[in-house]
């Protein structure tokens, strides 16, 4: 790190990470972490919002950085729960929002200088008022406005709105060319760089595995509630899941480990990994990866001989370890991260709403089973530059203190 970054950043707190979830989330963990390491961030020069400080401290998250908790209160009868579904699928637009206390908000964001919105799917999915909101006392305060490894849904680029704020940011990180193409076609071309996702960057730590845990000739599993809820069809999901995993016990002499990576109690991919596991347990076949930090569940991904992942954080993990992945995709960003990576993202990943019939994923594994070693000899060509991209994008702020 150059000199003059250094004495800038201990001088004062610079950064102002904000809009990202929770660690039980790890994919928000994995983001958190490797952007402390890029930019060197640590509690004399960061503050980092968080959802929970008790999550934070669960995962020592605050043993790096500065946290304070963000609250938010919403208060909603079943009524206008739906309606806010209702019309936020059609619209873009919820009809009645919680409030948002942006008092503590108000006063970190004023002892900062840049703030670096960090959650990646925020601009996936419609507009979000409460993250303009933030956008917006953060440019009142006089902040330089980034945005970090995002990806860009064509929806989403559609409103007004969110057009609008995106053009207000300093810089723009977009971690997959097909979010980048989204948005030179809205329109948004100034400060817009590619890099990929900063938590190819992060480390990983290999914690004792279990003899059902065969290193290297097992197969990860990651299914999540995300993908679930995009089926086109009730219950075509888990059913896939359950015919590939029947496939590998009879088909083949590989174990499977079965890995959560999002443990929010709304959203938990525990509970539908749980379903598997009890109904294959007694093969001796599976097991179940308990609930651990991003870096402990990288190491564990990292020891599979192939990955089947709906997390995008989880695949992440996966690519940057060089293991030969499927991605039960639902959004850009899974078909834009594989596309960067192996030039089309065709047979790499297969779309949730894609399942019409039971063999669907079983199909698609085999495709990469029959691939396995040219697949893992792509990643391993490819991904120690790829890799350094991602180290490289934090030069891209760091020129923003010096301007």
């Amino acid at each position: 790190m150059n000199t003059e970054y250094r004495r800038k950043i201990m001088k004062e707190k610079i950064f102002l990470l904000y809009a990202n979830g929770s660690s039980e989330n790890h994919g928000c963990e994995a983001i958190r972490r490797s952007l402390i390491d890029i930019l060197s961030l640590d509690k004399e020069n960061a503050v980092i919002t968080t959802t929970s400080i008790s999550t934070e401290q669960k995962y020592k998250l605050t043993d790096l950085v500065e946290n304070f908790e963000f609250e938010y209160d919403r208060k909603l009868g079943s009524v206008f729960i739906f309606l806010n579904k209702v019309t936020n699928k059609l619209i873009g637009k919820k009809f009645i929002l919680g409030k948002y206390k942006f008092g503590e908000f108000i006063e970190y964001i004023t002892k900062t200088k840049i703030a670096i919105s960090s959650g990646g799917d925020n601009y996936c999915y419609g507009y979000n008022d409460w993250l303009v909101k933030q956008n917006q006392i953060a440019l009142d305060k006089g902040c330089k406005l980034v945005l970090y490894g995002c990806s860009m849904d064509k929806r989403s680029l559609g409103i007004e709105e969110v057009v609008k704020d995106l053009k207000q940011f300093s810089l723009i990180i977009v971690r997959e060319s097909l979010s980048y193409d989204n948005l030179v076609t809205a329109g948004i071309v100034k400060n817009i760089k590619l890099y990929p996702d900063p938590a190819f960057a992060l480390n990983f730590n290999n914690l004792k595995i279990s003899s059902e845990f065969s290193n290297n000739n097992t197969i990860g599993i990651n299914i999540s509630p995300m993908i679930i809820n995009n089926e086109q069809k009730k219950g075509i999901c888990l059913l896939n899941y359950k015919t590939l995993i029947k496939h590998i016990i009879v088909k083949t002499k590989m174990q499977i480990a079965l890995i959560p990576h999002v443990v929010w109690n709304t959203n938990d991919d525990r509970k539908p990994l749980r379903e598997l596991y009890n109904e294959f347990k007694d093969t001796g076949r599976v097991v179940f990866i308990e609930d651990h930090n991003c870096m402990e569940l990288k190491g564990y991904i990292s020891r599979c001989r192939m990955f089947v992942g709906a997390r995008t954080h989880a695949t992440i993990a996966a690519y940057s370890t060089c293991v030969p992945t499927l991605v039960v995709g639902y959004s850009v960003k899974a078909k834009g991260i594989a596309k960067d990576i192996f030039g089309t993202y065709e047979n790499y990943v297969i779309p949730v709403q894609a399942f019409t019939n039971e063999d669907n994923l079983t199909k698609s594994f085999q495709w990469i089973f029959d691939h396995e070693n040219e697949i893992r000899t792509h990643l391993q060509e490819f991904m120690p530059s790829y890799i350094e991209k991602a180290w490289q994008a934090g030069e891209e702020v760091k020129k923003l203190i010096e301007s």
